[in-house]
């Protein structure tokens, strides 16, 4: 496919980085910055545009990806969407659910293949450990606990992030948003949600921690945290099942290296038979995912991680907000 890429900062290089390591070229890429637009142009090999609607409505682009501050990305998502290309939006999506709703009413009225930035679904350490719960290896699942979070920087209290008209929400649109996604994608829907969004740090108008206790029809639990008071990196993932237990930890760089631990229950009980895989290699999630977005577009399916796994994210994050007033 030819890609147009709307938004050219840091999530825009990697997604364009990951169409050519996929072998898909870049068309068009368009910045409210010109001089990143520029600059992403050289590295890709595209031509740079100082208006976004120039890439939505070009005969040289085939589908979208949509890199933008969250304000704008069902905006450019749905245009893209009404003007006949597929779509590849970074998450959340949207600021708000409703902005989701009228992307997906789109998307179905015109036949178009719509995925959300999930990238985490696509990390190793991850994709491992769903092999693993799919044969059966950890026997019926009991719960998830999960923590993800960072620290923030000198005047991070000033960033678009923070700002609730741009953002729509703090750190659980951020990275709890992953959470949520993967818990879901493990155990499936929550229909009981209970959870608290303060902000206990930093002087804004959004929250910097979300605490979440989710629940399936099955008595599944998932509890989870994010926090932007967190220091040091973190992201540790644990699905516990009657047999044994996965942890993820890592998910490189600064959050370490990824590895996935499988302790599995012995019969006698006691300590368990422990097994661990380290993936030191470079991010590759990001070029797996768009190659499931490539699959799902000339398979006519929906992409894992979808606008419906989104609006189901959603539904949870404004449950938290309203429960956190």
């Amino acid at each position: 496919m030819k890609i147009g890429i709307i938004g050219c900062g840091l999530i825009g290089e990697k997604r364009a980085r990951a169409t050519a390591a996929a072998g898909d070229a870049v068309s068009l890429v368009a910045d409210v910055q010109p001089e990143r637009a520029a600059s992403l142009a050289k590295v890709a090999g595209a031509k740079p545009c100082a208006d976004w609607k120039e890439v939505v409505s070009s005969r040289d682009v085939d589908a979208v990806i949509v890199a933008t501050p969250h304000d704008a990305l069902a905006e450019i998502a749905l245009a893209a969407v009404e003007a006949g290309k597929h779509v590849l939006v970074e998450k959340p999506g949207a600021r708000f659910g409703s902005e989701l709703g009228r992307l997906a009413a789109a998307a179905k009225r015109r036949k178009a293949i719509v995925k959300v930035g999930f990238n985490h679904r696509f990390h190793p350490a991850l994709r491992k450990a769903r092999e693993i719960v799919d044969s059966g290896a950890l026997g019926p699942l009991m719960f998830i606990r999960a923590r993800y979070g960072h620290g923030g920087r000198v005047g991070y209290e000033k960033e678009w992030r923070a700002q609730p008209q741009i953002s729509g929400g703090g750190e659980l649109i951020d990275q709890g948003i992953h959470l949520i996604d993967l818990s879901r994608w493990f155990l499936g829907d929550f229909p009981r949600i209970d959870g608290w969004a303060p902000t206990y740090f930093w002087k804004m108008r959004v929250e910097d921690n979300a605490f979440l206790a989710l629940r399936t029809k099955k008595g599944q639990m998932a509890w989870l945290h994010a926090g932007w008071t967190e220091w040091k990196n973190i992201f540790c993932f644990e699905i516990f099942g009657r047999e044994g237990k996965l942890q993820i930890d890592g998910l490189g760089g600064s959050y370490g290296v990824e590895k996935l631990t499988h302790y599995r229950m012995k019969p006698e009980m006691g300590p368990p038979d422990v097994e661990t895989w380290e993936f030191p290699q470079p991010d590759e999630s990001w070029t797996l995912e768009f190659q499931e977005f490539v699959r799902a577009v000339a398979e006519k399916r929906e992409p894992s991680g979808n606008l419906a796994d989104a609006q189901a994210a959603f539904k949870i994050i404004e449950t938290v907000y309203d429960k956190s007033k």
